[in-house]
This record gives C-alpha cells, structure tokens and sequence, in this order.
C-alpha cells in the first residue's frame, strides 16, 4: 500500500438549487479519506479490478490510482454529465471502462471481484410506482422475499452488488443508517448474514461524519462472498479525516489500536439484536422499557395545516366559533423546556403561531353555522378533499380524535430530545409523539416523565430511534415503547410493570 496523498475536495452544498439537485439524484461526494480507506480494504490480496457502480466524480478511482497505477477501474453511473466533470487526478482514459448505464435495472453480465460504493441516497417517496414495483421484484429475485416498500435506491444497489459479487470477492459500502434501522433491517440482515461474511461495520461521531450538514448518519459496510462468522469488529469512528480508519482497513482490519477509531469485536447475534449502526449493549433480564409502563401513539396528522391548524387571529378574521377548536401544539420548538402549560400556549398566540386544531367530527356540512359551512367550501375549492392523506376520510374535513396526552415526546430531536408534560390539555400535531400512562394518577405520570427525561434513559433512545445527521434521532411509536428504562431509575422513581387502562381502550 502506498501512503495517502493529497487529493481535491468537493464541497457540499448547504442548500438552494444546487442542494436541492443533489436530492433529486442522490449525489453526495465521498471525502477521499473515507474513500481510500474502503478501496484499501476491497483491494486487498492484490486484486487488480476495483468496479464502483455509482462512480461520479470518482472519488474511489482515485483512491485506487494510489494503490496501484495499473488497477483497471470500471463501474456505472446514469449521469453523464457528471462523469465529465474536470478533474485533477483523473483524465478521460480513467473513464473508458465506465459504462452510461442504470446499475441496478440494467446490471453488467460478468462477477466482480471487489465492488466498491458510495450509491445514491434517494429515498423511497422520490421513486416512481414502476420503479418501486420493478425494485420489488428484484428483490424477491436476489433474497426469496420482498422488503418494505420504504427501502430507500441504495437499498437495493447493495442487494444488486452482492448479487454480482464473485466467490470471495469484496464489498464495501458507505450507506446511510436507516439501512441498519429501517422497517426493512431486520429481514435485510438475517438473510444477508446468513449468505455472506460481514466483517466489519464503521459508525461515526457526529463531529466526524463525512458528510457535515446533511441529514443523514452514515455507516460503512465491508463483507466478503464466503462462509459467514460468528463475530464482526464494529468501529466507532471520533476524529474527522483520519489516517486511523485508512490504517486499519490497510492492514486488513488486524491491528485494534488507534487514536482515532475504538473497535469492538461483537457476536454478530448481539449486533443484529442490538441494530448494526449502534453501540455494543449488555443485555439485561427484568428491565423495564416504556411499553410496560405506557402506550405511545402519533401525534395528528391533518393533511393540511395550512387549513386546519390556525391563530386566534385567523379564527377571529375568519368568523368561525371558537367551540369547534380545541388548543393544539405544532412545532417542538414551541415548546423551549420540558414543560407546556397555559402560559406556553398563551405565549404562542401573542407571537400569533397558531395553538387551535379544527376538531370537526364529521357531521353534515348543513348542520354547521353559515361561517363554517363557507369556511370548508373554501377548503373544497383548494383541492384539500384530493390531497394524499386527506382523501382517505370517508369526510374529508373530519379530524382525527385524540385523548388529550399527559407527556409529549418530540417525533424528530436534535441534541434535545425530550419528554415534555403536558399540563395544557393541548393536542400535539406529528411533530410529537403522545405517551399514555397506563396509570393515569397525577403523582404516576409525574414520576414516569421524570424517569423518562432522566440522562441515563435519553441516552437509551439511540437504541431504538433511527439516527441522523448532527446527532438527531427519529423514533417511532413502537421504537419508542421499546426504550429501556435503567433499572436503578425505574427503582427511583417507583415504577414497575402497570397493566393498560382506558388509553389503550
């Protein structure tokens, strides 16, 4: 292996059209330290073919040049334009073997011995019904079973990749973490690790992510095509840009003692249980989590905010009667602390954000005041009753109904997840979670909201929630019944396992 040279940087764009763009196509370039590293590994054993089946800039092209002047490069990409991008390190001749293709529609014939990938991070809701239908039946193909639908593209490039990966060939792959956290993981990697050697999965700390600014937390996924194992050595990468992470793929993942990476050697059992983008867990008998204790349910979702979700000024302006609204809370950080109350909502309508839900139940337009009756034929007029979520409601402008939640959690956290007591009987939008108490005495769901904000169970919320850039964490209502509560809090604060009451009714 020849040592890393210095190589031209491509700088994300932090948003507009340019960023945009990058949406659209899934582009997002890898920094040449994450990509000599993953070439270091898919080369090992002198393999002289590196393929890279979304080449773009080809950031792993030029990592393979260091290695080797003589490595022949081939790969696919769909956008043309890109691949005549200027380049420093790269001339045309590097690109002769790149064919203008769709990798995973129209894949090449021939095995390939190391495969090496950054692939495009378009998600599901940016795919055509044909591509989705034509994406689920490759899947089937490849693995005997279909996943869910919200797989993401780079999903199903990696299916595509090990599809075509030769006996004992190599893989790496730097992909985003929902891969490992997704409603589709956990059938993707019993089956995976079932067919393949997974060697080596590598996190990062927020300050270390490749990719500042994006939305996304990435993981890299390095296998082989041989007999699976029992262990796989899991990485935690803390330091940006490191020569740690490229000395450690280059000596085959053998040495374990770095500045700026901390590896562990996992069962793969453990791992998979635990999830393969988080940390290590002990696991531990008799441990509460919040599903014994509550049941967490989403936040409304009105289809059109916009319409439904309005000030007191609008209500006045509009003429509609106060009697149809109940008080309801929108954004997270509307809520500064851990706590809403009456002078929270209060506050918010002097700022004029909007606190009132139009709670209708469905009953005939005439039976409503004239004001109304006009205020939702206005809403016909704007197309709402065709919207996407809308349309499912057998009537359009009927709501749907939630008992007023004793704790909110916030749906989408960065760096301040949070549960919040709710002592002004507001209803909360899709921004929240509502957690109900399967105990629903004052001094209880005191106790529980303490135990829930206490340090030691948000840190927990990694275990369960999906990861994303800058440390945020998305958990949904079933992750969030699984977070663990330390047994040493739940003693604190009192709590043992409650059977449900009328919440769950």
């Amino acid at each position: 292996m020849q040592p890393k040279q210095k190589t031209t940087e491509y700088k994300i764009p932090h948003s507009g059209p340019a960023r945009e763009a990058l949406r659209v196509k899934g582009q997002f370039w890898t920094p040449a330290w994450i990509a000599d590293a993953m070439v270091c590994y898919v080369l090992a054993d002198q393999r002289k073919t590196i393929f890279d089946p979304a080449v773009g800039a080809g950031a792993f092209f030029v990592a393979a040049k260091k290695i080797a002047s003589t490595i022949q490069l081939q790969g696919f990409d769909v956008d043309a334009e890109v691949l005549q991008t200027p380049s420093e390190e790269l001339s045309p001749s590097d690109f002769a073997n790149v064919k203008i293709a769709d990798f995973v529609l129209t894949p090449p014939a021939q095995k390939l011995p190391a495969i090496v990938a950054n692939p495009p991070y378009i998600r599901h809701h940016r795919l055509s019904a044909e591509t989705k239908e034509r994406l689920r039946k490759l899947c089937l193909e490849i693995t005997g079973q279909t996943i869910d639908g919200r797989a993401g593209l780079h999903v199903y490039f990696l299916l595509r990749a090990l599809q075509l990966l030769q006996n004992k060939g190599r893989l790496a792959f730097i992909l985003p973490a929902d891969i490992c956290e997704g409603v589709f993981a956990k059938p993707l990697w019993q089956w995976l690790t079932k067919h393949y050697c997974l060697e080596a999965i590598v996190t990062f700390a927020p300050e270390a992510s490749p990719f500042p600014n994006i939305d996304t937390n990435p993981i890299i996924v390095l296998l082989r095509r041989a007999i699976p194992q029992a262990t796989i050595q899991w990485a935690y990468c803390h330091e940006a840009e490191t020569d740690d992470l490229w000395k450690w793929m280059a000596s085959d993942l053998h040495s374990n003692s770095y500045t700026g990476l901390t590896i562990h050697q996992r069962d793969l059992s453990e791992a998979l249980a635990t999830g393969l983008s988080r940390a290590p867990q002990q696991k531990l008998s008799g441990q509460l989590c919040l599903g014994d204790l509550a049941k967490v349910v989403r936040g409304v979702a009105t289809g059109a905010n916009e319409f439904f979700f309005l000030t007191c000024e609008q209500i006045k302006q509009i003429g509609l009667p106060e009697k149809y609204f109940v008080n309801a809370v929108g954004r997270t950080r509307d809520v500064k602390g851990d706590q809403l109350t009456d002078e929270t909502l209060g506050a918010l309508q002097q700022a004029n954000r909007p606190t009132k839900l139009l709670a209708l139940n469905g009953e005939p337009l005439e039976s409503y005041p004239a004001s109304l009756r006009t205020y939702l034929q206005y809403g016909e007029s704007l197309g709402l009753a065709e919207k996407p979520l809308i349309s499912q409601r057998r009537i359009w402008y009927k709501m749907e109904s939630r008992i007023v939640p004793p704790i909110l959690f916030a749906y989408l956290g960065r760096r301040n997840s949070r549960f919040i007591r709710n002592h002004a009987g507001a209803i909360p939008l899709t921004s929240f979670l509502c957690v109900y108490p399967h105990r629903t005495e004052e001094d209880y769901v005191r106790r529980l909201w303490q135990a829930l904000n206490h340090p030691e169970t948000i840190a927990n919320l990694a275990l369960t929630g999906k990861s994303y850039g800058a440390g945020a964490v998305k958990v949904e209502p079933r992750a969030l019944e699984r977070l663990l509560i330390p047994e040493k809090i739940a003693q604190e604060f009192g709590l043992t396992n409650t059977a449900p009451t009328l919440f769950e009714m």
